[in-house]
């Protein structure tokens, strides 16, 4: 099982983590199929977290998830972990779990790794915290 801070983007399902979801943004639909961005994280970090049709309605805030075979990639320049049509994701348990919300995976800007195309590495922080689900006490 992989830590939050340790995921870097790819185009594969291989992620293996578990999370607790911290917050959840309001659900819209893109095209027939409902969408829901959520800040979720563990104990070394977090990140955004896109619910899925049915996922957006069976999911809430305090629910702890492990998620098998997710894929942590770009999708319309924001850079999300989700599922994907691959991945599970399956409610583990509800509110006790350790967790940080810095950094942000999804607030750091990747580029392709000079040495090997098929990897990418950390090339800035964009933001310590996320942009879409700002924190309500910044110490």
């Amino acid at each position: 099982m992989i830590v939050l801070k340790d995921i870097v983007p790819a185009a594969q399902n291989n992620i293996d983590t578990k999370f607790i979801i911290l917050e959840k943004g309001k659900t819209t639909l893109e095209g027939q199929n409902k969408v829901c961005l959520a800040l979720v994280a563990d104990e070394t970090a977090a990140v955004h977290f896109q619910l899925w049709g049915d996922e957006c309605d069976a999911f809430d805030s305090g629910d702890i998830i492990h998620l098998t075979n997710g894929i942590f990639s770009y999708q319309r320049s924001n850079l999300i972990l989700r599922a994907g049509k691959r991945g599970k994701l399956e409610k583990i348990g509800e509110f006790t779990m350790s967790y940080v919300e810095t950094p942000n995976m999804s607030e750091i800007h990747w580029i392709p790794d000079p040495t090997n195309s098929k990897k990418y590495m950390q090339e800035r922080v964009i933001s310590p915290h996320s942009r879409i689900f700002p924190p309500i006490f910044v110490v």
